[in-house]
């Protein structure tokens, strides 16, 4: 008997099936590409993400036909907004997160409610990245659209829904659609009255590791899951990367190290206040019943990374294409005195300032490149720092990172990171946090597992621990003082 996980990304979904021990039975993954409308305008067909997913469900069952599956359960990224007519046809492409409409509609509802009654209610500043300021657009621009929706779905409880389950959406996913209020776990009448939106636009919330559903007689045929396989909401990716991570009590994050960076913490009560506003920290309901989680973020980590490889690579050998961890490994030694700002497209949190830009300080006639690689290492770990620090300072304390991701296989990267930041950086035995993640709510729903608590203590296994050398930590903690000068500094002049 195995669970069933499912991953929908803005690039690519990926399935994997594992037994209740963790153990990948089957996996598989595929690729989709973003619709550009125009300038600007950045779209995703839902249909094309509903074939890839059923491809890479009846790929992995293959690989393991063995082993039914009991439970199903998605994560998928947040804000996208699905129009679904009442007989299940997608009427239009999802407005992804990054698209530029809905900007008139983020400042109306500013406007018309202020952004402390906003934030204070879903947990997020009014912003156009959000569901809600697309749906406005939508039934302002394509009336005949918003008329002919039944419901508005983010991408898990759409492929759930597709899967036969009842139309749903769990409270982590509606905490990324602004409509959603946070405290009392229902659509919020004061946001939707002001965006003329119906509540019944929405699907039932429900708390994450809720049976939805099961599979339908139709899919059953379709891709060989069992007649009596149940459906189990999911959530957003990020949370789902967090509980996959174990990250079920407060003082602990994940750290997922890609191209971006993204630490995730969780806390026992919901926190929005002045100080978490001032630093664009959202506060989102957990997958893990009556927790929250945030999300400290930067639009580049590894990228720095892979654009110093790209074009200096072949300073340290002959080919431009080498790994990671080799590159890193030819990083000097010891600390740098240069500091890169890694601001090279824009700055998340806490600054949110998609103008900044990247730059490099304290350049010699005699810096070397293995120099210039340390330094990159450190920038992007100070740039993280700033938002634990921030952290610090508005209540949300982490002690200890949970290391996912691409940049989480180099351990000569995350002893750096534990220098810095001071606390103990772990890797874990089954790093792919985010399908583990959503496996952990399939498998709870299903009762194979007592509880969330007992499925982590039974599958959550630190597997390498990286203490804070202190004498490395002393040396950072002043270096720390003079990278956080550098963006105000240097600010101004682009």
């Amino acid at each position: 008997m195995s669970l069933l996980g499912l991953d929908i990304g803005t690039s690519g979904c990926k399935a994997t099936i594992v037994d209740y021990e963790g153990a990948v039975l089957g996996q598989a993954h595929r690729e989709y590409h973003l619709i550009n409308p125009g300038p600007g305008l950045e779209e995703l067909d839902p249909e094309t993400v509903w074939k890839s997913v059923k491809a890479v469900i009846s790929e992995s069952i293959s690989r393991c036909s063995s082993d039914p599956v009991v439970a199903v359960s998605v994560s998928s990224f947040g804000e996208a907004a699905i129009p679904v007519g009442n007989d299940g046809r997608v009427l239009h492409n999802a407005i992804i997160y990054i698209d530029k409409r809905g900007q008139e509609e983020a400042e109306f509802l500013s406007s018309a409610l202020g952004d402390e009654k906003i934030q204070a209610i879903t947990g997020v500043p009014a912003h156009s990245m959000f569901s809600i300021s697309k749906i406005m657009w939508i039934k302002k621009h394509l009336p005949e659209t918003y008329k002919q929706t039944w419901k508005f779905m983010a991408f898990a409880d759409f492929i759930l829904f597709r899967l036969g389950a009842d139309p749903h959406m769990d409270y982590s996913l509606g905490g990324r659609t602004q409509a959603f209020d946070i405290i009392n776990k229902e659509w919020s009448s004061d946001i939707l009255n002001c965006a003329d939106v119906k509540t019944e636009i929405f699907g039932t919330p429900v708390q994450s590791g809720t049976v939805v559903g099961s599979i339908s007689k139709k899919i059953t045929s379709e891709l060989g899951l069992p007649t009596n396989t149940r459906l189990v909401a999911g959530g957003h990716d990020q949370p789902c990367a967090a509980l996959g991570a174990g990250v079920i009590r407060s003082d602990l994050a994940v750290d997922g190290l890609g191209s971006t960076e993204c630490i995730t913490p969780a806390f026992n009560r919901p926190v929005i206040s002045t100080k978490t506003a001032e630093s664009s920290f959202a506060c989102v309901p957990h997958v893990v019943r009556d927790m929250y989680v945030t999300y400290a973020f930067t639009f580049t980590s590894g990228s720095v990374l892979k654009w110093y490889r790209d074009y200096f690579g072949k300073l340290h050998s002959n080919s431009s294409n080498q790994s990671y961890g080799n590159l890193i490994d030819a990083a000097a030694k010891t600390p740098s005195n240069i500091f890169i700002l890694p601001h090279f497209a824009g700055a998340a949190t806490p600054y949110m300032d998609t103008g900044s830009r990247g730059a490099i300080v304290g350049l010699t006639i005699n810096t070397k490149p293995e120099e210039i690689l340390r330094a990159i290492l450190e920038g992007i770990t100070y740039e993280i720092m700033v938002n634990v620090e921030r952290l610090d300072d508005a209540g949300i304390r982490v002690n200890e990172l949970r290391a996912v991701g691409g940049l989480s296989k180099s351990d000569t990267f995350l002893q750096i990171k534990a220098d810095i930041m001071g606390r103990e950086v772990s890797t874990l035995e089954i790093s792919e946090a985010g399908t583990l993640g959503v496996a952990i709510l399939a498998g709870t729903a299903a009762g194979i597992y007592g509880s969330t608590e007992e499925a982590v203590n039974h599958l959550v296994k630190k597997k390498n621990v990286f203490y804070p050398d202190e004498n490395m930590n002393s040396i950072y903690k002043e270096k720390f003082q003079t990278y956080k000068k550098i963006y105000p500094s240097v600010r101004p002049i682009f």
